[in-house]
């Protein structure tokens, strides 16, 4: 009788944590890491110099008016480029085009790199073989000239071709890594209860599954950027992308074509050179604070 007179409160299961709390938890942790602080601060400004470029850059992204090849100023700090443009304002137009290929090919390939990583860790028989062939076929192929041959192939397609081609050769590592979690997983008794309660292995493997590796999903992913940010400078560079937008790459490109160290205008290279070095070494710091949610030993390090 005094089980039936219980209150609903008392025999109600304690509901799970809202998702504003749980971000909440998450932010706390990659914040409370002194390496993923500065990495945050970091990309944080470099984001709002791209969002308010029209505002901060002193003129135009093309516009070029000006001296050739002149000095630093105090009209234009950074000098001006061989065409008569200011490296400043380029600097400041071209964090746009870094910053949305390298954010924009690093989600697609995470997306692609967990799709194909969770669904290859879960099966077996033929289906994981065929996707094992297509993995270690790009992981086996280097990148750098896979990434040549394809950029050489799809030539002329301005932004979108550099993020396909990014996206084509980035996402096999990232698989290769969440299979392994995957199949670590496979075999926790919360997937076999799912799976002799009837559950579908799209659920188990999208429902069950991939909440425990959120923290390796969003690291693959600061991984996958930091590795599209290096790859757009270097496809453009090599004058394989459009070069007549403005990035940092091509900033490096027009600055090799007007042979920028022998006139000693050195800031044409190293400007955009540090910006992406410093754009992609925020990314990899903010990596240490995600490490810091599935690894407690990091956090009680960082406490420490």
């Amino acid at each position: 009788m005094t089980t039936q007179t219980l209150s609903r409160s008392e025999t109600q299961i304690p509901d799970a944590p809202s998702p504003w709390k749980v971000f909440a938890r998450v932010a706390s942790t990659v914040w409370s890491n002194g390496k993923a602080r500065i990495g945050l601060i970091v990309l944080g400004l470099f984001i709002l110099v791209a969002v308010f470029a029209p505002l901060i850059a002193p003129y135009g992204a093309t516009e070029n008016g000006f001296d050739r090849s002149a000095d630093a100023s105090a009209a234009h700090w950074l000098g001006t480029t061989a065409a008569g443009e200011d490296v400043l304002s380029q600097l400041i137009w071209g964090s746009q085009i870094s910053i949305f290929v390298g954010l924009i090919a690093g989600l697609f390939s995470t997306i692609i790199a967990v799709f194909i990583g969770l669904s290859w860790g879960y099966v077996r028989g033929f289906g994981a073989d065929v996707i094992n062939f297509v993995v270690n076929l790009f992981l086996v192929i280097p990148g750098l000239p896979l990434m040549i041959v394809i950029a050489a192939y799809l030539s002329g397609g301005g932004i979108g071709m550099i993020i396909i081609v990014v996206v084509i050769t980035g996402w096999a590592w990232g698989a290769r890594v969440l299979r392994s979690q995957t199949q670590s997983l496979r075999s926790r008794d919360f997937v076999t209860a799912a799976v002799f309660s009837g559950e579908r292995p799209f659920r188990i493997v999208f429902r069950e599954i991939l909440p425990n590796m959120t923290s390796l999903i969003v690291g693959n992913f600061f991984g996958a950027a930091t590795a599209a940010i290096l790859a757009e400078a270097g496809l453009e560079y090599l004058g394989l992308g459009d070069s007549s937008i403005v990035s940092w790459g091509t900033m490096l490109f027009w600055a090799q074509n007007s042979n920028a160290l022998l006139t000693g205008q050195w800031a044409l290279l190293f400007a955009p050179g540090l910006c992406i070095a410093l754009l992609a070494t925020s990314l990899t710091l903010i990596n240490f604070g995600v490490d810091g949610i599935s690894n407690p030993r990091l956090r009680e390090g960082a406490k420490k």
